[in-house]
């Protein structure tokens, strides 16, 4: 005879919502492999919607969302339809997947993700949680292949939230899909390939870039990336690194630059609109991370990327990945097709294996070289105003006016007596990362910091937590799909003792009665 199983009332488990609509595959990203897998899962006969953030709103992309645009966007992206049409054009696989028949959901954010896996039982089945400006919705799906690309690679230094400093990844997108790029005269951090690529994509639209700046001593894209560059008069300054970002009241006009070599005693300002950070760019893994996906700090493949195997399957059955969210895609068309025949149920040959093409060390020397030459006041956290002094000696916001005592004494040191690092430790008494723009500013640096002070590698520090929603949502929004039931039972208890507050005092006194509090108090 099989136990029914006892149910807490006060849990979520038969309260979540229904969603509005299902489909076999639903496919995250209208990138190159995001496309390739939509087409392929439809031609197999299978439903199928592709879902692509892009165009989102001039908001979100003021909260620099989803990449690092920097206060770099032109006006014309708060025409929503008129992104619509560029977006179209820009990538016209998109129209090709519209017509065969694929479900196509642009300026569409998925916030959340969830499926059936152990301690997720309270779903009904796969969901994952959609939202445009003027809706949030849920879907159901057999598989989800989840081709989120990368975003930017972000590093602080005196003057870096500055309008005007932004990422290579929203520099590409700013420019190639809306069209709406708001400056003329540029500068590059870095020299590897993703700043050449930056770099020529700026002069074939006629921007002009002043210079490329590396702290090593010499480029480190292939010379046939780079002279063509210096032939186009491009200037390579090599042994150099910034150390301000100098600002009028329209955002940035020039970058102050200085030797990395020996005592820096002589500097020199550089005039530009823009300053690009294009040292490397991160996986996006965000969805992935709050569906349970196991994840792997892979240096080689640029940060934290998904356990998979050839055709992107994941050890949570109803997730595939493919193209640059795995690292670096060989092919990201041909892991799309893999990830949709896998999908489908068909075993398709395994696109080519994932190169090991990323030097984390450049990313930690451009890390150690704007730790040794910028001022402890930086700012680390930009959102919740964490200055890297204040991250190292693991200080309470200073909104908090907590000072003296214990905490005065506390430091990054004194907490890695107690265990390894961790930054979500840091999150709960420093609030670093944990601002709107969700740590897409600040993640991979205080990681860096992090390895840094305490001398480890950066294997050995655990990925920052993501929580849903992995996307701005408004309460309105996140209103709209609430459902009654769901209050029924609700505690405010914590879990941590002193944290309880006496149902009386937050006004439920009928509670309080069932339970025996003094409702007088």
């Amino acid at each position: 005879m099989t136990e029914t199983p006892s149910i807490d009332p006060n849990s979520a488990y038969g309260k979540f919502p229904v969603p509005d609509q299902c489909v076999d595959v639903l496919v995250v990203g209208a990138g190159p492999a995001g496309i390739a897998a939509a087409m392929t899962a439809a031609q197999a006969g299978l439903s199928v919607m592709l879902v692509e953030e892009t165009p989102v709103s001039g908001e979100l992309i003021g909260l620099d969302v989803p990449f690092f645009f920097g206060g770099r966007a032109a006006a014309s992206v708060q025409n929503q339809m008129r992104m619509v049409e560029q977006i179209m054009q820009a990538r016209p696989g998109i129209a090709d997947a519209f017509e065969a028949g694929v479900d196509v959901q642009l300026g569409t954010a998925v916030w959340g993700l969830w499926t059936s896996a152990t301690g997720q039982n309270v779903v009904p089945m796969p969901v994952a949680g959609l939202a445009t400006e003027e809706r949030t919705w849920l879907v159901g799906f057999a598989h989800v292949i989840v081709a989120s690309g990368t975003r930017d690679l972000v590093f602080s230094f005196p003057g870096s939230d500055t309008a005007g400093v932004m990422g290579a990844r929203a520099f590409r997108s700013l420019l190639s899909d809306y069209n709406a790029f708001n400056g003329r005269r540029l500068i590059i951090l870095g020299t590897g390939v993703v700043a050449t690529q930056t770099a020529t994509l700026a002069l074939d639209t006629g921007l002009a870039v002043a210079a490329m700046i590396e702290i090593r001593n010499v480029p480190q894209a292939p010379d046939t990336l780079i002279a063509p560059l210096i032939a186009r008069g491009v200037e390579i300054l090599c042994n150099t690194a910034p150390l301000a970002a100098l600002s009028t009241s329209e955002g940035l006009r020039a970058l102050q630059v200085g030797s990395t070599s020996g005592i820096m005693t002589e500097t020199r300002e550089i005039a530009c609109d823009t300053a690009v950070i294009a040292v490397g760019e991160v996986p996006s893994v965000e969805l992935l991370d709050v569906a349970g996906v196991p994840l792997v700090m892979d240096p080689t493949r640029g940060g934290y990327v998904p356990v998979c195997d050839g055709q992107g399957i994941t050890p949570v059955p109803e997730i595939l990945v493919a193209g640059s969210v795995t690292g670096l895609a060989a092919d990201p068309v041909a892991q799309g097709q893999a990830a949709a025949l896998a999908a489908a149920g068909s075993c398709g040959d395994a696109p080519p294996g994932i190169p090991a093409g990323v030097d984390y060390s450049y990313r930690m020397d451009w890390m150690r070289t704007l730790l040794d030459n910028g001022a402890q006041d930086t700012l680390a956290c930009t959102c919740e105003e964490i200055t890297r002094q204040a991250l190292l000696d693991v200080a309470p916001p200073h909104y908090l006016g907590c000072s003296g005592g214990r905490i005065a004494r506390r430091s990054l040191a004194t907490l890695l007596q107690d265990g390894p690092p961790d930054h979500d430790q840091l999150k709960r008494l420093t609030r670093v990362s944990m601002g709107p723009c969700q740590a897409r500013r600040c993640r991979e640096q205080i990681a860096m910091m992090i390895a840094l002070s305490s001398g480890v590698d950066m294997t050995q520090v655990p990925l920052a937590g993501y929580r849903i929603p992995v996307r701005p949502l408004t309460l309105r929004a996140m209103a709209a799909m609430d459902d009654p039931d769901t209050h029924n039972g609700w505690h405010v208890w914590f879990g941590i003792p002193t944290q309880w507050v006496p149902y009386a005092d937050v006004g439920t006194p009928r509670e309080a009665e069932r339970l025996g509090e003094d409702t007088h108090l």
